[in-house]
């Protein structure tokens, strides 16, 4: 079920919050919903999720972290193994592997710029990077989202043409790398979450405290479309 469980994801949930100064200067509207109120309808709305289109960006060198960047579809049904398909670039045992890959029944497939896709164990790649961890409930989105750390709402922004509400806060190395693994501290974090329906979550940003203050990015889109992702012949 190493693929049902979620990327996807997002942080340990507070019970109230100030109006206090956040620890980046940032001070929570009191004219917009409480940060804890809206992560924990963004975590309940998650945890409904099918399917979603993922992008994820790494900015900046963060030691330790294989992939650089990753863009695709997965899918997470009911009572079965989630897929994923898309592109990534990333370090697998020392080489730098950037082409097209699906991820389904504990295999994956892999393929380079020239030549057909190969096929591994799925172990071999998601301990590096697991794009279904997105969707698992016990370490993705919904995971970050319930960890959040002293979430305050500070604003409304549009992110990608969608109105959201954006949260800041902090996450616990443990939570973050389960996500993205090779993080190795705790991390100043971001979400948005939509302003309408149930606060699907939009996009989440985690800023890590070393030189440069390289980040990590994480959008979903499309959310519940449907999509159909099998093993390549």
């Amino acid at each position: 079920m190493r693929t049902r469980r979620f990327v996807v994801a997002v942080l340990a949930l507070v019970l109230s919050v100030s109006a206090c100064t956040s620890e980046d200067g940032q001070e929570a509207d009191p004219n917009l919903p409480k940060g804890a109120d809206l992560l924990a309808d963004a975590a309940a709305a998650t945890n409904d999720i099918t399917s979603t289109h993922f992008t994820l960006k790494v900015n900046g060198q963060i030691p330790g972290l294989s992939v650089q960047s990753a863009e695709g579809d997965l899918t997470a049904p009911a009572g079965k193994d989630g897929a994923a398909r898309g592109q990534v670039r990333m370090t697998l045992l020392g080489r730098l592997i950037e082409g097209d890959f699906v991820l389904i029944d504990e295999k994956i497939y892999l393929k380079g710029p020239t030549g057909d896709f190969q096929k591994l164990d799925a172990s071999l790649v998601t301990g590096v990077y697991d794009p279904a961890a997105i969707l698992d409930p016990d370490r993705g989105i919904a995971h970050l989202l319930e960890s959040f750390q002293d979430p305050k709402t500070v604003a409304t922004e549009d992110i990608d043409g969608v109105s959201a509400y954006k949260i800041v806060g902090k996450v616990a190395k443990d939570v973050i790398a389960a996500l993205v693994p090779g993080i190795e501290s705790d991390v100043d974090a971001t979400v948005w979450v939509r302003e309408d329906g149930d606060h699907q979550p939009v996009k989440a940003t985690a800023v890590l405290p070393s030189e440069g203050n390289p980040s990590v990015d994480v959008t979903l889109s499309k959310l519940n479309e449907p999509v159909e992702i099998t093993a390549p012949n």
